[in-house]
């Protein structure tokens, strides 16, 4: 027995405005859009009161970022735009997309500033201890390669012209965004979401991060915390309050290799062609922008504890290092001033991090 028109009608009528009322209801918060790029994950956070339906469409345009970002930036896409860069002919200028240039900008000024412990031309380095998309074995490479590769390298190998939007390389170098472009994409993934009216959100894109607002929408500070060097599953050792900032952290105890028991980090000093080999173990910077902070933390990684500390106070950085001691069981936490004014150096002493205000000298620390 069918059911008169108007009925069915009106129940039809019905259906569709409870499905209608069902996209319109305000999502638990915080709301989570997660998956994976350039070879890691992302994760975004969103505490405003939003709907599915535009939970979906902010997604959307969070992936379509990354992806903008993986096809401009990436060493492993044949049809990446800095692939064919690194393939055009020496000493000819190639117009370059404002995000590429933009990056470009800054590594060459964090490389002058660093004394050339960032260097975005060490990529053929990179492929050659086996951390790059140069397939090869993870083995130590001989000495006569290292060399011949490390002659490239430098950053006057690489013109650019801001202005003309435009960039060549001197010398056939291999230029490698990897210690900056995971940044960049932080920050733009933060822009999109401010441009489309998110006022509360943590981006975390492979573990550089980036907080606009609080937590609970209103008052409570997104919480991060700082891993401790170790090998295996991830443990914070400090926790850090984050208000309108960004935090990149850079470490040599997640991608690495072993030779003869001894220890191969993928982080390059582009000084020497070889991978680092201090007791500086992890580096946290705290910047406005991602990408800087992102490249800051590479070349303090290169520079050491030392070094590093003293480039930090130079620059007025906001920096937390973790070096390990001598017997390798322990670690001790340093920051700059500029990170005590952030944070408190009350409540840092209260963490047990110590503020490097001088020289950082002989590091010596029980394992916790």
């Amino acid at each position: 027995m069918s059911l008169p028109h108007h009925r069915l009608a009106l129940l039809t009528l019905l259906l569709v405005v409870l499905l209608a009322g069902c996209s319109e209801r305000t999502l638990e918060t915080p709301v989570r859009l997660e998956g994976d790029i350039f070879g890691t994950y992302y994760q975004v956070n969103l505490a405003d009161p939003i709907t599915a339906e535009r939970r979906d469409a902010l997604g959307a345009g969070i992936l379509a970022e990354l992806e903008s970002v993986d096809a401009s930036m990436s060493t492993y896409r044949d049809d990446a735009e800095l692939v064919a860069f690194n393939q055009a002919p020496v000493g000819e200028w190639q117009t370059l997309s404002a995000p590429l240039i933009e990056v470009l900008s800054i590594a060459h000024r964090v490389g002058e500033a660093s004394g050339g412990a960032f260097d975005v031309t060490v990529g053929g380095l990179v492929n050659l201890w086996s951390f790059g998309p140069e397939a090869r074995p993870r083995e130590v490479p001989e000495d006569a390669l290292i060399a011949e590769r490390l002659a490239e390298v430098g950053m006057d190998t690489l013109e650019i012209d801001v202005d003309q939007r435009r960039a060549r390389r001197l010398k056939d170098v291999f230029v490698d965004l990897s210690g900056v472009a995971k940044g960049h994409a932080t920050d733009r993934v933060a822009a999109y979401l401010a441009e489309q009216g998110i006022e509360n959100y943590l981006v975390n894109i492979g573990g550089e991060l980036e907080v606009a607002g609080f937590r609970d929408g209103e008052a409570e500070p997104w919480r991060i915390g700082v891993e401790i060097p170790r090998d295996g599953r991830p443990q914070a050792q400090h926790v850090l309050a984050l208000h309108d900032t960004s935090v990149a952290t850079s470490g040599d105890y997640r991608n690495y290799f072993e030779e003869d028991g001894r220890r191969y980090s993928h982080t390059i000093d582009p000084r020497t062609g070889r991978p680092i080999q201090h007791r500086l173990a992890s580096v946290t910077v705290v910047d406005a922008s991602n990408a800087r902070a992102d490249a800051w933390a590479t070349a303090i990684s290169v520079l050491g504890e030392d070094e590093g500390m003293a480039l930090a106070r130079e620059h007025d950085l906001a920096v937390l290092v973790l070096v390990r001691n001598e017997a390798g069981d322990g670690w001790v936490s340093l920051a700059s001033p500029a990170f005590a004014v952030r944070f408190g150096r009350d409540r840092l002493e209260e963490m047990g991090v110590e503020v490097a205000d001088g020289a950082v000298g002989d590091v010596a620390a029980e394992a916790p």
